[in-house]
């Protein structure tokens, strides 16, 4: 792959083999990216993503791995620019770029020139199906879920012994609710048996009966890869849970992490400190609540007793000093007797305004209905005149009725021969049908 130059860079001390190269550490690291360069590169290779994180210069660093064995990758920000796609955990994907080393901690890493989808790892597919099976189950309803108690008697927490999340976790407690107990389930948070130690775990949360009995359970780890929390998608860690006689909180992983065990939960906090926040309000707010109420409650009292002194105070004057309550009593009835006087003289020139209104109006009133009265009348006999049959019968018509007067309105009502009478306007004509012709 490489050889050694045939001149070592510095004198061979005694004891050394000679012809064995001296190494600078730099220069070693060079040689193996030289050698690297000239084997392989370009390289391409399919793997799963693992622990993807995005600088915020825009560099993008993870681990791609298969079965056998992993390789660190970096993407730097002008190729991941290109992409066309959020990459995450569990991903397969397929890289093309170069191999090299990473000189300041001599790591072999692949500078990925470009990325595409090769399909879902098969961790993550298998995390998408039992979500999708559990969802459809009715397991992730926020329907179901429950509020957290807002005084908790006790606080259970189920992780491992050795997690720095039980750290976490019960130093914030301690910081915000030093009353509080708090009960340690351990379990194991990753390994092949993780999952059945955390069910034992709950289940024995729930057995607790009395005085034993936790409020609300933290289930809880820090962050990491899929694979490490593959523990907290187990199926029947999820049907756990929700089975749960008392709320869940689940902070498992960083914020950016989702497990099964979060949509399960009565509650999902983004970090362990977090999820025991969420359940425990700092003992200075209840000490302020406390406080306040103690305040308001002296307040209270400090006023019914001022309040009963007074009245004490009223009633010693009245048994004291009857006199007063006369006086009181006079003062009162002359009061109200000058009110009722001047509402009786209120209420007389109320009424005689209106009465000089009334006189007022009562001539423009009389002399507008007479008018408009007459108005009517003269619109009646209009109308009546434009009724008169005289009318009709100037304009030419006449009004034909037998001899007993009775109306002619039709030819059919005559007869060849029948004398008949004819109304014009200036007098009356007697005729005889000749001829009928109907129309």
């Amino acid at each position: 792959m490489f050889e050694p130059s045939a001149r070592p860079e510095r004198p061979i001390a005694a004891g050394r083999e000679v012809g064995v190269r001296i190494w600078p550490v730099g220069s070693l690291l060079r040689a193996i990216a030289d050698s690297l360069e000239a084997r392989f590169n370009p390289v391409a290779v399919q793997g799963e993503i693992s622990g993807f994180s995005r600088a915020a210069s825009g560099h993008c660093y993870f681990s791609l791995k298969d079965e056998q064995g992993q390789i660190r990758c970096a993407m730097f920000r002008r190729a991941a620019g290109l992409l066309d796609f959020a990459p995450r955990d569990g991903q397969l994907v397929e890289l093309r770029g170069r191999l090299g080393v990473y000189e300041p901690r001599g790591e072999l890493q692949l500078v990925v020139e470009s990325m595409r989808q090769a399909g879902q790892g098969n961790l993550f597919e298998q995390f998408l199906q039992l979500k999708a099976k559990l969802e459809a189950e009715g397991l992730f309803e926020s329907g179901r879920k429950r509020p957290l108690p807002l005084l908790p008697r006790a606080i259970g927490v189920v992780t491992s012994l050795g997690a720095a999340a039980l750290h976490d976790v019960v130093s914030a407690l301690q910081r915000r609710v030093p009353h509080i107990p708090v009960v340690i389930y351990p379990a194991s948070v990753q390994g092949g048996q993780a999952a059945g130690e955390l069910r034992d775990a709950l289940n024995k949360a729930y057995q607790r009966r009395g005085q034993d009995r936790v409020d609300v359970l933290l289930l809880v780890r820090g962050g990491g890869a899929m694979e490490d929390l593959w523990a907290f998608n187990d199926e029947q860690l999820a049907r756990t849970i929700v089975a749960s006689p008392v709320p869940v909180v689940s902070g498992v992983g960083h914020e950016t992490d989702f497990t099964i065990a979060d949509f399960c939960a009565d509650l999902r906090a983004p970090t362990p400190t977090a999820a025991a926040e969420l359940c425990a309000q700092p003992q200075s707010v209840w000490l302020s609540a406390l406080d306040l109420a103690l305040s308001r409650l002296q307040n209270g009292v400090d006023r019914q007793m001022q309040s009963h002194n007074q009245r004490l105070d009223w009633a010693a004057s009245r048994v004291s000093r009857p006199s007063h309550l006369v006086t009181r009593q006079h003062a009162r009835l002359a009061g109200l007797g000058q009110s009722l006087n001047h509402a009786v003289r209120s209420a007389l020139r109320h009424e005689q305004l209106k009465l000089q209104s009334l006189a007022s109006d009562f001539p423009r009133e009389v002399q507008g209905s007479l008018q408009r009265g007459r108005q009517r009348v003269e619109r009646a006999q209009l109308r009546l005149e434009l009724l008169d049959p005289k009318l009709v019968l100037q304009r030419g018509y006449a009004w034909l009725a037998d001899l007993q007067g009775q109306p002619i309105t039709s030819p059919d009502k005559t007869h060849e021969g029948q004398p008949v009478r004819a109304t014009l306007a200036g007098g009356e004509v007697d005729l005889t049908v000749s001829a009928r012709r109907l129309i």
